[in-house]
């Protein structure tokens, strides 16, 4: 994933409201939203490397998982897929999860990690050093940087996330499809440095990625009720923007 707005424990029926775009170059193969053969897992799949960037289970857990933008910063290690899978395919609470994967982070690709249970989230990172830290209730983003670091399409995402919050219709997530959708380019003033250069910052700082080559492959909402009961909905994106189809998963 690339741009993430989630509220934790902050809605009377959702006790996680998740929505997120997968930015990824178009020729990566990967698999759509479905519930897997192989492990108790609901996620699109990377066919590359057998991972996944979104997942939920069954029984109310959720992972997100995004790379971390810095060119300077070589590409060693396991991939970042495969933290969902282990975390998502066991039965570690977060809370013991997080306590084990700081001792081995090191051993995978620049990441940042959020893991949610019935009752804990956390947030873990490999730059510059292995941490983790519990997720306080509220409305909170992520991105290619760090855990609430406010590049603008990330503070867009979570004020309207927030707004969706107080509205009437828990059930009807057009919002937040529509605020995923947003093509809108930030101000070269607001756009941060990460070592790309100013044409490229200008290219990833909508929340939707229009590109041949390069652009936003699926957009995502996971709804988890405080009784474990949920929905994930799952948007597809081909080249150019390209609508690939959706599919929605009942949980569980």
């Amino acid at each position: 994933m690339c741009l993430i707005a989630f509220a934790w424990q902050a809605h009377p029926r959702w006790r996680l409201l998740l929505a997120g775009n997968r930015d990824e170059f178009h020729a990566r193969p990967s698999a759509p939203l479905a519930r897997w053969d192989d492990l108790p897992i609901i996620a699109g799949r990377d066919l590359q490397a057998g991972g996944t960037w979104l997942g939920v289970t069954g029984d109310g857990r959720c992972g997100v998982v995004t790379n971390v933008r810095d060119p300077r910063d070589p590409q060693r290690g396991q991939s970042r897929g495969l933290l969902l899978t282990d975390y998502l395919g066991g039965s570690a609470d977060a809370a013991t999860h997080a306590e084990a994967l700081r001792a081995c982070a090191a051993d995978y690709r620049p990441f940042n990690l959020l893991t949610f249970d019935a009752h804990d989230a956390f947030y873990l990172g490999n730059r510059p050093e292995a941490r983790a830290q519990a997720v306080t209730p509220g409305v909170h983003g992520l991105s290619n940087a760090d855990f609430n670091t406010p590049w603008p399409k990330t503070r867009a995402l979570m004020q309207r996330l927030q707004r969706w919050t107080t509205s009437a219709d828990a059930d009807d997530f057009a919002p937040l499809f529509a605020a995923l959708a947003d093509e809108h380019q930030a101000p070269d003033d607001e756009l941060p440095d990460t070592g790309v250069g100013l044409e490229r910052e200008r290219m990833l700082s909508p929340a939707f990625i229009r590109g041949e080559h390069y652009g936003t492959r699926a957009s995502t909402v996971v709804a988890i009720g405080h009784d474990d009961r949920g929905v994930i909905v799952e948007r597809r994106f081909g080249p150019h923007g390209r609508f690939d189809g959706e599919t929605r998963l009942v949980l569980p």
